[in-house]
């Protein structure tokens, strides 16, 4: 089993939109590298509450405990206040969350828009890639972290995708700090590596009819089975 290089993923791995290396100035770079594809974070996310439930349970995970924020550019953005307590407890600290809902404060001006959403301490979000793959069946892949990232406290966190598995990526993104921290929309969020298998599997994620296939938007565990699944 082998990394599959730039020239070969370009050649093998159907990737919407078709990537490129951008590396402009005070953004976090994206695109083709030497033997992986680092992607994008979208432009919607879930981010982690503890208000609804005492225990996470993967068979019975209630979609209350994330609040959506949507920050697509061509969007109406609302705001809302969110509240966190400093890392000493003395006090409280506000920051703003936005969203695409009637209920939140104000509409965000066009001036103000965000380019970022805040996960507060020792919490995490879902995002999902801005790139659509489309595996082969011989290849499989797996996803890491980015340094900027990483050397933040910000763990990045993808399963294996397996062959002939279609969709964007979610990802789940862990802020292990004190702090909250900023994730931006838009911009590099996670290295794609694409192992080649030394033979064709006999059944892939297609065949196996999965239950993550061709996701669209954010994705929340499904159990097969299991009361509320879906």
């Amino acid at each position: 089993m082998g990394v599959l290089p730039d020239w070969m993923i370009a050649a093998r791995v159907k990737i919407d939109p078709p990537p490129t290396w951008d590396k402009t100035p005070g953004r976090i770079s994206w695109g083709l590298s030497s033997y992986g594809l680092d992607v994008r974070a979208g432009y919607k996310f879930k981010i982690f509450t503890n208000a609804h439930r005492g225990v996470v349970d993967p068979k019975s995970f209630d979609a209350k405990a994330f609040v959506d924020v949507d920050l697509t550019p061509s969007g109406e953005h609302r705001f809302w206040q969110m509240w966190i307590k400093s890392p000493n407890q003395s006090g409280q600290g506000c920051a703003r969350c936005y969203q695409t809902k009637e209920k939140a404060d104000a509409v965000c001006p066009v001036s103000d828009r965000p380019d970022h959403v805040l996960i507060p301490p020792n919490s995490f979000a879902l995002a999902e890639t801005v790139e659509w793959i489309e595996m082969p069946r011989d290849v499989l892949a797996i996803c890491v972290g980015r340094s900027t990232y990483a050397r933040c406290g910000i763990i990045i966190n993808t399963t294996p995708i397996e062959p002939e598995w279609r969709g964007r990526v979610t990802i789940e993104i862990s802020n292990t700090t004190p702090l909250p921290a900023k994730i931006y929309a838009g911009e590099g969020i996670a290295q794609m590596l694409f192992l080649k298998g030394e033979a064709e599997c006999r059944v892939s994620y297609a065949d196996k009819g999965g239950k993550y296939q061709g996701q669209m938007g954010l994705t929340l565990p499904i159990v097969e089975g299991v009361a509320g699944a879906e």
